[in-house]
C-alpha cells in the first residue's frame, strides 16, 4: 500500500506541471495596444512579429486597441480603460507619451514600450540593463540620432551656419546636450522654434524665414510624425533644406535618418512572447535599435537647387528621385 501511495504521489507530481502547461498553452492572452497616433503601418509590423511567434488574433490572443489619434490628453483615460479591461500586457506605440501613460496607469501589468526617445531620461526605467519595474521594450537613441542628423545636414549644406530646430515641447536634457556638442563641432548656431499643434506650423516656419535660418532640423515627436508631410511641404515652401527621421525624408524632407521602425516593432513582439512565457519585465534588458536608415530625397533637393555630395549618396539606403 505504501508503494502504491508513493506511486500515486509521484504520478500526481509529474502530471501537475503537464496539466499547468496544457492550461497555459490553451490560454487566450489579452493584449492592450495603446497608440498615440493611429499608426497602422507600425501596428501591422507588431502584429506580423506576433504571428511569426505563433500568436493569432481570435485564436490565442485578443487585441484591445486604443488610439489617442494625436491627442495626448486622451492617453491617461485610454490607458486606464485598458487596465480596467484586465489585459495581460500593454504595448505602447507612438513614442514616450503613451508609455508614460501606461506606467502611470498600472504598476503590475507588464508594459512593452516602442518608439521611446530615451527610456532612462524619461523615467520609464531605472536602467537599460535592469529596468526594475513593469516596463521594458525597445528605446530609440534620440540624443545620438539628433546629433547624427545635424551632422548629415551640415554635410549636405556646408554653408548652413544658422540651423532651426522645430520642437513641440522642450527637448530632453540629454538630447539638448548632444545637439549642442555636435553644433559646436560643426560650427553651427542652433535656434529653437516651437509648434505645439498643426495650427502653429506655418507661424514657426514664417519665423524661421524672418530669422534668416539656413536649414531646419525636425525633432522626433508623435505630433510631427503624424503631420510629417505638412511639415516637409512647409520646409520646401520656405526653401529650407531639412532633416528629420527616415519617414520625414520619404514624405518630402531633404534628408531622413533614423531607426528602422518595422524592425523595432517586430522586436517588441519578442518581449511580449518572453513575458507570456514567464519572464519578469523588471529583468528584461531594454533594447536599443540595431538598424538605421538614411533617406535622401533628390526630388526635394533639386527643387531647392541643393547638390547632395556623392559621399552622402553612396551611404544612402534609399534615394528618392
Amino acid at each position: 500500500m505504501r508503494r502504491i501511495g508513493l506511486a500515486v504521489v509521484l504520478a500526481l507530481g509529474l502530471l501537475a506541471p503537464l496539466a499547468s502547461e496544457a492550461q497555459e498553452a490553451g490560454k487566450v492572452w489579452r493584449i492592450g495596444l495603446l497608440d498615440a497616433l493611429h499608426a497602422l503601418d507600425r501596428l501591422e509590423s507588431l502584429r506580423g512579429g506576433l504571428r511569426d511567434l505563433g500568436y493569432i488574433e481570435g485564436k490565442n490572443i485578443v487585441v484591445e486597441y486604443r488610439s489617442a489619434e494625436g491627442k495626448y490628453d486622451r492617453l491617461p483615460d485610454l490607458a486606464a480603460g485598458l487596465v480596467a479591461s484586465k489585459v495581460d500586457i500593454i504595448v505602447t506605440v507612438g513614442g514616450t507619451p503613451p508609455a508614460l501613460a501606461a506606467k502611470q496607469a498600472t504598476a503590475t501589468i507588464p508594459v512593452v514600450m516602442t518608439g521611446v526617445g530615451d527610456a532612462v531620461a524619461s523615467g520609464l526605467v531605472s536602467s537599460l540593463a535592469r529596468p526594475g519595474g513593469n516596463v521594458t521594450g525597445v528605446t530609440d537613441v534620440e540624443p545620438e540620432l539628433v546629433a547624427k542628423r545635424l551632422e548629415l545636414l551640415k554635410e549636405a549644406v556646408p554653408r548652413a551656419g544658422r540651423v532651426a530646430v522645430l520642437r513641440e515641447v522642450p527637448l530632453l536634457e540629454a538630447t539638448v546636450k548632444a545637439m549642442e556638442v555636435a553644433a559646436r563641432s560643426l560650427k553651427v548656431e542652433l535656434h529653437m522654434f516651437n509648434a505645439r499643434g498643426p495650427t502653429e506650423f506655418d507661424g514657426a516656419f514664417s519665423a524661421m524665414a524672418k530669422s534668416r535660418i539656413d536649414a531646419v532640423l525636425i525633432s522626433q515627436t508623435a505630433l510631427f510624425i503624424a503631420n510629417v508631410r505638412a511639415i516637409a511641404d512647409l520646409a520646401a515652401k520656405k526653401r529650407l533644406p531639412s532633416v528629420g527621421n527616415a519617414g520625414f525624408g520619404r514624405a518630402g524632407g531633404s534628408i531622413g535618418y533614423g531607426v528602422n521602425f518595422e524592425n523595432n516593432y517586430r522586436r517588441a513582439a519578442l518581449f511580449v512572447d518572453k513575458i507570456f512565457k514567464g519572464a519578469n519585465p523588471a529583468d528584461l534588458p531594454v533594447e536599443r535599435p540595431t538598424k538605421f536608415e538614411l533617406v535622401i530625397n533628390l526630388k526635394t533637393a533639386k527643387a531647392l537647387n541643393l547638390t547632395i555630395p556623392q559621399s552622402l549618396l553612396l551611404r544612402a539606403d534609399h534615394i528618392i528621385e
